[in-house]
């Protein structure tokens, strides 16, 4: 080795050793960043203000929310548990106008997820967007588009991504041999809607919570915030989208697939004569050409009598597999149970955090938003499947109909003007 060699080589390595420190260092101030955030609506998003107030280095600086005693209750919550103020807004827009706010989380009703959710990521923010993140499958492709377009961190709100990745792991390691099929269960005791109709919330600013979507002469919203909205498709997606997608894809990961080939979706509203346009009962069956999954809905009905193994069962050539919140069961072919198993769990802290940790450069997203919305879109085929009475027929690469003039109707909106993706 001459000195020339010898000179260069110390120096390779001491510049390797710099950038290795560098590299450390970087990732222990990314590690250590303190995030500032907001939570759009405080329904279903009082538990991602619970969830967040849990965890370190988050500050909670803003609140929106369109129902004025909503928005004050929530406040008093952050004062109680957080030192640095928060602020209140009506209009979600004021948040993305301040650029020191690094996400958005947003729990809006589903016909908001995509509209704002784009909005977000224009002004710059990360967001965290709760499930179903579409109203429609042209939103969902149109979420997914702008992801890609203004490179942000997008995680949808299906927590079971991060509570059941044990339970995966084990069934694509080969706990039960070659997965062939899976079943996700839905059941609930639902009361009948709109009887009694239920007084409007006081002090709301309704044009705002209505937002993107046209206004319905058929129905007069009131009667119908903050939750029965989900049951007409005006403004929901049925239980499908509103529960359908937590089981949907842990059963869609299990298997190890894409998009379906066909769905059915068949059932009806049997158990109230009322408003409600979207099924209480029914199944939505996926075939994926290497494996089939369905959904079995019973929202009016407990059916107690018959308690499925668990949220979701696998069926592989070795045996079965039952999956709850964050544990497994696997049964032998003749149904003997060989091992119970219990994975770290979280709740929503955990998924949330894992958001956050992906911000900081420090983890990958166990949900992001493309693989999120392949999910919802088996909620938006199998509604589909439901409104047309057909069999939906797809391209397994895109999700796209095939030859289903009625459901391409369905598969975008109108918006109100001035709100257009």
């Amino acid at each position: 080795m001459n000195r020339r060699t010898l000179l260069h080589q110390t120096s390779a390595i001491g510049i390797t050793a710099a950038f290795s420190s560098l590299t450390r260092l970087r990732a222990a101030d990314k590690a250590g960043k303190k995030l500032k955030v907001a939570v759009v609506a405080l329904g279903r998003g009082m538990a991602h203000v619970q969830a967040l107030l849990r965890l370190p280095d988050v500050e909670i600086a803003y609140l929106a929310e369109t129902d004025a005693n909503r928005l004050q209750q929530g406040l008093k919550v952050v004062a109680d548990k957080q030192e640095v103020s928060c602020q209140g807004v009506t209009d979600f827009r004021k948040i993305l106008e301040d650029k020191s706010v690094d996400a958005v989380f947003i729990a809006t009703p589903n016909f908001w997820h995509t509209p704002m959710a784009i909005l977000a990521m224009q002004a710059g923010k990360h967001v965290y967007v709760e499930k179903p993140g579409s109203q429609n499958p042209g939103e969902a492709e149109a979420l997914v588009a702008a992801m890609k377009k203004y490179d942000r961190v997008v995680q949808m709100g299906n927590q079971r991504r991060t509570w059941m990745k044990e339970a995966i792991a084990s069934l694509h390691g080969g706990a039960i041999g070659t997965v062939r099929y899976g079943r996700g269960f839905y059941y609930n005791s639902r009361k009948e809607v709109g009887a009694p109709v239920k007084p409007a919330p006081a002090d709301m600013d309704w044009n705002l919570w209505q937002g993107p979507v046209p206004d319905d002469a058929q129905h007069d919203i009131k009667k119908y915030a903050h939750y029965d909205w989900h049951w007409l498709w005006h403004w929901g997606n049925g239980e499908l989208g509103n529960n359908g997608i937590h089981t949907l894809d842990i059963l869609r990961w299990g298997i190890k697939g894409d998009y379906p080939l066909k769905v059915t979706y068949n059932g009806g509203r049997y158990f109230y004569d009322d408003i409600q346009e979207t099924p209480d009962t029914g199944t939505a069956v996926y075939d994926f050409g290497h494996a089939g999954m369905s959904w079995e809905c019973s929202s009016c009905h407990p059916r107690a009598a018959e308690k499925p193994l668990a949220e979701v069962v696998f069926y592989g050539d070795n045996g079965t597999m039952g999956i709850g919140r964050d544990s497994w069961t696997i049964y032998d072919p003749k149904g003997k149970e060989i091992s119970t198993e219990k994975g770290a769990g979280g709740g929503d802290p955990a998924h949330m955090g894992n958001f956050l940790d992906a911000i900081r450069g420090t983890a990958q997203l166990n949900s992001p938003i493309d693989e999120g919305q392949k999910s919802t879109m088996l909620c938006h085929l199998g509604n589909i499947a439901y409104r047309t009475n057909t069999v939906v027929r797809c391209d397994p690469k895109t999700g796209k109909l095939i030859d289903n003039p009625e459901g391409e109707k369905l598969w975008s909106r109108e918006y109100r003007p001035g709100w257009g993706l």
